[in-house]
């Protein structure tokens, strides 16, 4: 039988994963990311043009010809074209082009746009059976996004090669990033250092060891941040001397009952965090081992399975 459906997704392992899932009516091809994208060597947005500023002029991105060509033949005769790229600003932007190379503007009716959190068997056939549209709301933050990087980059950019360095770059992102930690790094030197003590007691009580730490002067409390505080050793050991050998009683025991909630599951930011602290990976190492396992790995006799869903959730 062949295919009805021309499926069109990234990349070739979430292509993989998902054939398994569509059967023989569905051809499933990967873009292997963008097709189309600005020029990689001139601005290519438009900001002399008063009626229509900023507009952007695309190119197929080199080597990518042959992904939209070979694109072009598998729709040939098909029914329907289905958009499945990510849910996110990058794959809504590589669907809108890809669809305008195959047609879109023509025949909208013959796309279907779908989205899943996760490729599973069920989520994909939800997707499939549920169907929608380009979202262009999406589109145009992705555009705008493009275009403010490129701006930057090509027109801050070159103000830095000659007071500082050539081949430095300006960013969307990293120059404001860049002022805040620059800003943290002054509060951090304008740092004046409080010396400040405290004293904790030891404790047993029926075999039980605990802590107790010391909290009250008379009507003085005594913490880091009220003005009454152990300023220095002298002062420290002057308090210890006083107490020192003072009975001491428990007056009052307060029970209350807590309950801790399982951690919630991970956003991007908070999964990069996770795995820096605890496996020491860079932001780039996380994010390409979230992308193999969301697209799916072979597991013995289940083949291509999705383990994790989609993993950009400060994109989307």
């Amino acid at each position: 039988m062949s295919a009805k459906h021309l499926v069109i997704v990234e990349s070739p392992a979430k292509a993989r994963s998902i054939s398994k899932y569509l059967g023989s009516e569905y051809m499933v091809k990967a873009t292997i990311g963008h097709v189309i994208d600005l020029p990689p060597k001139k601005l290519g947005v438009d900001v002399a043009n008063l009626e229509n500023p900023f507009e952007p002029t695309y190119v197929t991105i080199r080597g990518k010809g042959k992904v939209i060509a070979e694109l072009k033949r598998a729709a040939k005769g098909k029914d329907s074209i289905i958009l499945a790229t990510d849910r996110d600003r990058e794959g809504e932007m590589i669907a809108f082009h890809v669809a305008k190379e195959l047609g879109y503007e023509k025949n909208p009716e013959r796309f279907k746009r779908i989205t899943f959190g996760e490729v599973t068997k069920g989520a994909v056939r939800q997707a499939l059976e549920r169907g929608g549209d380009l979202d262009h709301g999406q589109i145009d933050a992705q555009q705008t996004r493009r275009i403010l990087d490129r701006l930057i980059g090509f027109k801050v950019s070159p103000f830095l090669w000659r007071p500082i360095r050539p081949g430095l770059s300006a960013g969307r992102v990293q120059t404001v990033a860049l002022r805040i930690i620059c800003d943290r790094e002054d509060e951090i030197r304008a740092f004046v250092q409080d010396e400040y003590w405290s004293i904790t007691a030891n404790l047993l009580k029926d075999e039980q060891p605990f802590e107790a730490r010391l909290h009250r002067i008379d009507d003085n409390t005594i913490d880091s941040k009220s003005k009454f505080k152990i300023g220095g050793e002298e002062e420290a050991k002057t308090v210890l001397n006083a107490v020192r050998d003072l009975p001491f009683a428990v007056t009052e025991v307060r029970r209350r009952e807590q309950k801790k909630n399982p951690p919630a599951p991970f956003t991007t930011s908070t999964m990069q965090q996770a795995a820096s602290k605890r496996l020491r990976f860079s932001t780039k190492r996380t994010m390409s081992n979230a992308q193999r396992l969301y697209e799916g790995q072979e597991i013995g006799s289940r083949g291509q399975v999705g383990l994790i869903t989609y993993m950009r959730t400060d994109s989307t």
